[in-house]
């Protein structure tokens, strides 16, 4: 990891500091999705048998999985697997029912109601990973809101193994939280699936969930085309940044960068402290519990762009972490409650000693599908809202209209919209009321 003293950086240092790893949409990725969308649009189901056939190396007869698989998925699982699917998902779905949107009805004025009403997505697509590991937590993510949202019908694509089927835990997980089909297909062609439909697969109306630089790419291209869908968010590579002062226990906080270093190699780990001596302690804590994991090789190499930053003092600290705006920040301070309300974007934050990131992987009750890469600038995490549209709803009586008609027909008379002001004063005109 790169050491870094903050105060002793010009505004280009700066920027180069807190820069994340470059994200690959080089022209050749962008050509080659292009082809494998183009492939799904032309010759459906066939192209995503052939592309699964080249990038997943299984031979699929049906794509979409069975009863029977679902049954012997659930038989064959470990009990406490189970367990803990259903107890995730069930702190999960009450964090989001509490969240959720509610109707709104106002009265702004005597006779002009306005209202907010809610209604589900049609359908949606979800996409769960099964690269170097199956994530059955993303599963339950993304699933969960969903089902609370009460979307039609909920689609869900994951990479099929070798022998042609998919992760145990993945397909309990999508079951258990309500997923209605799940189909046998990764990569850039489960994305383009889903967002113009073939025979098998369903179109979908707005797709959600994580992936390579071949999904992301995919679905930044369908939702740039208006026969395409919508997507839940800009992705990038997985990201931390941690906060802690010099009493913070370098065991933890070497634990909690790793936990997000060992996602891959592009991923970005940042530890923001103002003591020295932690963020030496930390380095070294780094390499020796690194060299203890399985995926160590994976999060050395992103502990390659990786930064230990030594600042001035704990709001300095937040600064930074504002200024980066991770997906995930960790508060490794005594008194962390008293930095929260200066912290203006990050995807979800996690505050003391004792909440890990990974809690929030999997089971604290919050959404783990989170923008990186900058985004938490300006977007939010999956939640019931990201499965909603929201339609507003007005009604006048007679004496509504003769309330607000006449500030509707002085605004449309100054925008010179001669119509808009007819549309009120006729009426108006009919209750015997002249402007």
């Amino acid at each position: 990891m790169k050491r870094i003293t903050w105060n002793t950086l010009d505004e280009p240092a700066r920027r180069d500091a807190l820069a994340r790893p470059a994200q690959s949409r080089a022209d050749e990725l962008r050509r080659g999705v292009e082809n494998i969308i183009a492939q799904v649009r032309t010759n459906g189901d066939a192209a995503l048998r052939e592309l699964s056939a080249r990038y997943d190396h299984c031979a699929l007869d049906a794509m979409e999985v069975t009863e029977a698989e679902f049954a012997s998925a659930e038989a064959n699982l470990a009990p406490e697997l189970k367990t803990a699917i259903r107890e995730a998902a069930g702190r999960i779905e009450a964090f989001h029912r509490a969240c959720a949107p509610q109707p709104v009805s106002v009265n702004t004025a005597t006779g002009v109601r306005v209202e907010r009403v809610l209604r589900p997505i049609g359908r949606v697509g979800l996409y769960v990973p099964a690269g170097s590991a199956p994530l059955p937590s993303t599963a339950i993510m993304l699933g969960v809101p969903a089902h609370i949202a009460g979307c039609r019908e909920i689609i869900l694509c994951s990479p099929a193994r070798a022998d042609g089927t998919c992760d145990e835990a993945v397909l309990f997980a999508a079951r258990s939280v309500g997923v209605h089909r799940v189909f046998k297909l990764g990569g850039a062609q489960a994305i383009a699936a889903m967002a113009y439909g073939t025979e098998s697969v369903p179109r979908c109306d707005k797709l959600f969930g994580p992936g390579n630089a071949w999904v992301t790419e995919a679905k930044l291209q369908v939702s740039g085309d208006p026969e395409g869908a919508a997507i839940d968010m800009p992705a990038g590579p997985s990201e931390v940044l941690v906060i802690a002062e010099a009493q913070a226990n370098p065991v933890f906080v070497a634990a909690d960068l790793l936990s997000q270093a060992e996602h891959g190699p592009d991923s970005q780990v940042i530890l923001v402290s103002p003591s020295a001596s932690l963020l030496d302690r930390v380095s070294a804590e780094v390499a020796r519990q690194c060299a203890e994991l399985p995926r160590g090789a994976i999060a050395e190499r992103a502990l390659e762009q990786s930064r230990l930053i030594e600042v001035e003092s704990l709001s300095q600290a937040v600064e930074v972490s504002n200024r980066y705006a991770p997906e995930h920040l960790i508060l490794q301070v005594s008194a962390a409650r008293d930095l929260l309300e200066s912290i203006e974007s990050a995807g979800s934050v996690f505050v003391g000693a004792w909440t890990p990131e990974s809690v929030g992987d999997y089971c604290s009750g919050s959404n783990h599908v989170l923008p990186t890469y900058g985004y938490a600038r300006s977007y939010s995490g999956v939640s019931v809202a990201s499965y909603q549209k929201q339609i507003t709803v007005q009604e006048l009586d007679p004496n509504g209209l003769r309330a607000i008609g006449p500030c509707t027909a002085t605004l449309a008379s100054a925008e010179q919209l001669e119509a808009h002001r007819r549309a009120v004063t006729l009426r108006l005109a009919a209750l015997g009321v002249r402007l």
